[in-house]
């Protein structure tokens, strides 16, 4: 006798099912219900239509009723809802849109529900131009929307993978992004220093980004609507994509005898089976077997969805397969980055209480000395004896191989030895003969067997100085290029004839750019009698672990000049000049390569400088450099040497690529643009007396009221000024801890030059100020704000000091050596204060 079966939803599970049972059993009943109009869609695409990547719509529909209906005999009635179930009678209770509501019978029923997304009960939640993303007509609303007129803004609340993905794809449709997350970073399956990386590229992008913020509610404004933040501000826009998080749709199930979780997730066992007779369940609205620990949990994915509802056909069918659990093996594009992931992060393991190592590296995609080459920031966590815990990487090429074969050694229980011994395909465009997979194997196995003690980046914070001694072995240009607060530079290919500069009584903890060169260095020092550790990661690793999204104000966010939104977006190639040849249409000619990726500012600029020194007039040099801050640095330098920028563009990897040439009478003459005539200031503030910011700030007021363009460029100790109040929630280095403690936070905390009188002075000079009706120093900065004074905070001052752009007015900017000397080479009024 043929079985009669239900499935509850399509898409991935419900649709899997319905077909792998059809192929074992011809004979079989089988009708599916979905709530929507579309039975089986690709859910996961739904963004890159947003962002037109995908362009045609249909493309979206995997399957159709009348498809499943002609191939696999399957009855398929959409916009029929379950709203009950009676597991005593088998019976279920529908509600179709047309039909009104009916029962229907079952033999078997699977449940493939899904997840719904989260809405929390906040005030305005109802509001119209708020939108969530799970269905094709979901998607058609939010297309609908930015395709009216004049809407230009979209906030997205939540930094998980669709609020990501529909960050970027609502940025690639033209309009300006901000995305809003709750906690200190995007995307919580990668750790933090990961998921920094990516977050770099969405904003290098123009995708605003705004950390450890909390939504309070919604209000709705003259034009658009506005989110409320928990610290007091609101920000504007056309449209607010709600983005949080998913809940199992299972609210049916109530009084059905069908255990849940106490999230409200369904309980099954591994045969796909609920604790109710007859009634299996698969998918998003599932509790699954964490794969590795064994432990409980809920990954909304559609790989694993689609083999559950595999599991569920076969065993209808009579076979006895079972489901083993889930490892959370997932992937993400943002812009021209890609970020995967495997297994545990970080935060699983301590939350579990499980002992741990990890180990950082940064191989290349391919082969250097191949064309493209990009670099891969590779993560494995392993336990103290070498089974496989975990992986992430992120990168712009060969990052999905290399976490999924990481992902199938997890699945058969694979040791870091394991991984040494993987022989996998090599060719120069695609790998290097010991693949990133060997490479970090390599690494872990070192750790393990005791050959190298590592340290990571976060433990900087608790290192004893007075005990140890941070070395860095890389070269003294790289090193004054940037480097570790506190640190010492003995390059390693010195190392062996200065080891008497070092304590031997101290530990040494080194690091290197990668880890590779502190290796090195660290069994030199061992075999020597030192005590070692060695940075996993390297510099590198710090550095990206240090960013922070840069601070904007709502006006910025609001205001986009008139413009169409179709000329918002990032410039990917900007052509400085015209030269004659390049307007021809023939490809510019090049003299000299020079490439500077991996070095910070100012290494670039002083490598391009020398560079430069060695060419004839008339030459021209191709400089590749990968530090963000290249790409406005050298706009400025060589707007400053007047030597002509023919092409700046940013391109695959993240590479900057600029083409210079050097200057001759012609070209200064007949192509370079006539030096800035508008009246400028500049000045640089180095000190953080109260007597000196107020000269500095009624000088800037002054200097932009008679209508010049002012730049202030604060510097060590005049940071103080621009410091916020209010202490922020950074992390900091023992050092930054210390300079925190010791310096005044934000204007109101100054000292004077002189006079101070044990802080009198102060008080004493604000009231004169105040008799006077002279306005205060704070209300000269805010002054001075609203009058478009440029307030440019130094980089490298702030590194030293330990200084994060969260504890900075909101107004400042970063920046680096060359941008002030740009705009100091078009003023005609310098100070120094």
């Amino acid at each position: 006798m043929s079985k009669k079966v239900l499935i509850v939803g399509g898409v991935a599970g419900g649709a899997s099912a319905a077909a792998r049972l059809r192929r074992l059993d011809e004979d079989a009943e089988i009708i599916i219900f979905e709530k929507g109009p579309y039975i089986s869609f690709a859910n996961c695409g739904l963004p890159y239509y947003i962002g037109g990547a995908i362009a045609d719509r249909d493309r979206l529909l995997v399957q159709t009723p009348k498809g499943m209906a002609d191939r696999f005999r399957i009855d398929v009635r959409t916009k029929s809802e379950i709203i009950a179930i009676d597991p005593h009678n088998r019976t279920v209770q529908v509600q179709n849109h047309e039909r009104g509501q009916y029962e229907e019978s079952y033999d078997e029923l699977i449940l493939s529900p899904g997840a719904r997304p989260f809405i929390p009960d906040l005030p305005g939640k109802d509001h119209p131009l708020i939108y969530t993303v799970r269905s094709i007509p979901d998607i058609d609303r939010i297309k609908e929307q930015i395709n009216s007129y004049n809407n230009n803004s979209a906030i997205v609340i939540g930094g998980g993978f669709i609020g990501v993905e529909m960050a970027e794809n609502l940025k690639e449709a033209g309009l300006d992004v901000t995305l809003v997350e709750g906690n200190e970073q995007l995307l919580a399956p990668f750790d933090a220093e990961l998921a920094a990386a990516l977050a770099q590229e969405m904003e290098q992008h123009g995708v605003k980004l705004l950390f450890s913020q909390r939504v309070q509610g919604f209000r709705s404004l003259e034009q658009g609507i506005g989110v409320e933040l928990i610290d007091g501000n609101v920000l504007s826009a056309d449209l607010v994509i709600l983005a949080i998080g998913v809940t199992p749709d299972t609210s049916f199930l109530k009084n059905s005898g069908v255990t849940l979780g106490t999230r409200g997730h369904i309980i099954v066992n591994e045969a796909m089976e609920s604790s109710v007779p007859h009634i299996y369940a698969v998918g998003d609205a599932i509790e699954v077997t964490d794969y590795i620990h064994g432990t409980k949990t809920a990954i909304p994915l559609a790989g694993p969805a689609n083999k559950q509802g595999r599991i569920v056909a076969d065993r209808i069918a009579g076979l006895n397969s079972t489901y083993k659990g889930t490892q959370g093996t997932s992937i993400i594009k943002v812009f021209g980055m890609t970020g995967a992931a495997t297994g545990s992060n970080e935060k699983t393991l301590k939350r579990l209480g499980i002992d741990y190592r990890t180990v950082i590296v940064h191989p290349g995609s391919h082969a250097s000395y191949y064309p493209d080459s990009s670099a891969i920031t590779l993560k494995l966590l392993f336990t103290p004896d070498g089974k496989i815990l975990g992986a992430q990487a992120v990168g712009y090429d060969g990052v999905d191989k290399r976490i999924d074969d990481i992902a199938v050694a997890i699945h058969f229980g694979g040791h870091v030895s394991d991984l040494t011994e993987l022989e996998l395909s090599y060719a120069p465009p695609y790998s290097s003969a010991k693949d990133p997979v060997n490479m970090i194997g390599y690494a872990a196995e070192n750790i393990i067997d005791g050959r190298v003690h590592a340290f990571t980046y976060d433990q900087l914070s608790i290192r004893q100085q007075e005990q140890s001694i941070l070395l860095d072995v890389r070269s003294d240009l790289e090193h004054r290029s940037g480097h570790i607060p506190d640190s010492l530079s003995i390059p390693v290919d010195e190392l062996r004839q200065r080891l008497n500069e070092l304590d031997s009584s101290k530990e040494i903890w080194v690091y290197c750019q990668v880890g590779l060169r502190g290796y090195t260095a660290s069994q030199i020092l061992r075999q020597h009698g030192f005590n070692v550790k060695n940075l996993s990661g390297g510099y590198k690793t710090y550095r990206q672990a240090q960013f922070r999204p840069t601070a904007f104000s709502n006006e910025n966010h609001d205001d986009n000049d008139g413009q169409d939104r179709n000329e918002q977006m990032p410039t990917v190639k900007e052509s400085i000049l015209q030269p004659t040849e390049q307007a021809s249409g023939q490809p510019l000619h090049i003299d000299n390569e020079l490439n500077v990726c991996g070095l910070s500012c100012p290494g670039p600029l002083m490598q391009v400088k020398h560079s430069m020194d060695q060419l004839t007039e008339g030459q021209t040099l191709r400089v590749k450099a990968s530090d963000p801050g290249f790409y406005e640095d050298v706009k400025a330098w060589a707007t400053m040497s007047g030597s002509p920028l023919l092409q700046l563009e940013r391109g695959k990897g993240g590479i900057i690529e600029a083409v210079i040439a050097k200057k001759t009478v012609q070209t200064l003459s007949s192509t370079v643009k006539a030096p800035n005539t508008e009246p400028s200031s500049t000045m640089v503030v180095f000190s953080g007396d109260l007597d000196k910011a107020i000269a500095s700030f009624i000088i800037a007021n002054g200097a932009a009221a008679s209508g010049r363009k002012v730049t202030m460029f604060f510097t060590f100790w005049g940071l103080n000024i621009i410091r916020k109040h209010q202490p922020q929630v950074v992390s900091k280095t023992m050092v930054g801890r210390m300079f925190d403690i010791m310096l005044p936070r934000g204007s109101r905390k100054l000292s004077m030059s002189k006079m101070n009188m044990l802080g009198i002075g102060p008080k004493i000079i604000r009231g004169i100020m105040g008799n006077n009706n002279v306005a205060s120093l704070e209300e000269l900065i805010q002054s001075a704000a609203e009058q478009g004074v440029e307030m440019v905070a130094c980089q490298m001052s702030m590194d030293l000091m330990g200084i994060q752009h969260e504890e900075l007015m909101d107004q400042i900017k970063i920046g680096g050596v060359g941008y002030y000397l740009g705009q100091a080479d078009h003023a005609n009024h310098n100070l120094f204060i």
